[in-house]
């Protein structure tokens, strides 16, 4: 069984996202990433992935898509959900305060016929 059935056959959206941030895990380090954290909570809401590119800190918000009908993952990062991450990346700053360079990537996890096709975009918004 391959990581996108398990997000298919998932019994709850909650573990549909736990199930495509393993997959979106797995990928970024397969990619040159170290995984910092995941899930972390804030006030202002939560990070999917902490992660480090470099010597960037990377907070990468991970969208997957069952199917193709609302279009791609990718875009349900609308304005509202990147001010959300912003407030919880600065809110996760102010506790753990990083000295190099930040950027904020999204990856999303649309179907495809043997898993899930990846795209990553790479600094995909500012504060």
């Amino acid at each position: 069984m391959n990581q996108r059935q398990d997000f298919d056959r998932a019994p709850h959206n909650r573990a549909r996202g736990n199930s495509a941030e393993e997959c979106a895990a797995a990928w970024l380090a397969e990619h040159g990433y170290t995984v910092v954290e995941r899930n972390v909570r804030t006030a202002a809401g939560e990070l999917d992935v902490v992660a480090r590119d470099g010597d960037t800190l990377c907070f990468v918000e991970v969208k997957a898509r069952a199917g193709v009908q609302y279009g791609l993952a990718i875009e349900a990062v609308d304005r509202r959900k990147q001010r959300r991450i912003a407030r919880a990346a600065s809110l996760y700053l102010a506790f753990k305060p990083y000295p190099g360079p930040c950027r904020f990537d999204v990856l999303g996890l649309d179907p495809a016929p043997d898993g899930w096709e990846y795209t990553l975009i790479r600094n995909a918004f500012e504060l």
